[in-house]
């Protein structure tokens, strides 16, 4: 797994996220939301393995920008009223 936290929360809670890294985590640090930094397990250090966290390396080279906002959301179904169109089709086939 991977998360993402800022500078900010990363300083509050430390201990907490070193402990999650113990577990086998990635972290990626931001800074005003612009990834800084990978926490990874000593284990893993030679590989990174969460596509989020090649993205963030990719970005702080500068080959990508990550997206601002948020990932679109799946849009709701249409529901119609009347008879299946299927319905329809084999009419029309008639």
């Amino acid at each position: 797994m991977v998360c993402a936290v800022g500078v900010k929360e990363l300083k509050n809670r430390l201990t907490h996220y070193l402990h999650r890294t113990k577990q086998g985590e990635e972290v990626i640090v931001t800074e005003r939301g612009k990834p800084i930094a990978l926490l990874q397990p000593i284990k893993t250090a030679d590989q990174t393995t969460s596509l989020e966290a090649r993205l963030s390396r990719l970005a702080s080279l500068g080959l990508l920008t990550l997206p601002t906002r948020r990932t679109r959301q799946q849009p709701k179904p249409i529901k119609i009223s009347g008879p299946p169109v299927s319905e329809a089709i084999l009419d029309d086939r008639l």
